[in-house]
């Protein structure tokens, strides 16, 4: 794992923020010529440090129905591979939208999308809980995403009540 220059990591917040930006505007924020960014954002891409450049949709907003679930999941690790070989078995499911190593009660945390509750248990039930190295999960489905990834979904409303004191 390489360490990254000061200006790189410049780079990556600015377009974390927004990956609409273009070199032109990152290198007038910057105070660098548009080459330099154009070079940086390039070498990034290829060692593979911005892996996509994705838009994060409110999916409350659309008419189309989604169902989101976190699963907790045990699991014995593999002799000689530890927990990538099951991590990466989970993540090739098409449901799989993400694949965490965690510390504490569980090893892996899923989150998983479908069209219904059905569908979503039948992958855990049907997909999931008969891997072989998998000892327990415990499902958690997503009511209401208020924010993600540093994007507040909702407008906030201001509280318009009158204030009393004694």
């Amino acid at each position: 794992m390489e360490e990254l220059s000061e200006f790189k990591l410049k780079v990556l917040d600015l377009l974390k923020e927004d990956a609409r930006r273009t070199p032109a505007l990152l290198s007038t924020l910057l105070g660098v010529g548009e080459e330099d960014v154009k070079e940086a954002i390039t070498q990034l891409e290829k060692d593979h440090v911005i892996v996509k450049y994705a838009t994060v949709v409110n999916w409350g907003k659309v008419e189309e129905e989604k169902v989101y679930a976190q699963i907790e999941v045990q699991i014995t690790p593999e002799r000689g591979r530890g927990f990538e070989g099951i991590a990466e078995r989970i993540y090739l499911f098409p449901q799989v939208k993400s694949v965490y190593l965690m510390s504490g009660a569980y090893d892996l945390l899923v989150e998983v999308e479908g069209r219904s509750l059905r569908e979503v248990a039948n992958f855990v039930s049907e997909k999931l809980s008969p891997i072989e190295s998998v000892l327990s999960t415990k499902t958690n489905f997503i009511l209401k995403k208020y924010k993600q990834d540093g994007i507040i979904f909702e407008e906030r409303q201001e509280d318009n009540r009158l204030l009393i004191s004694p």
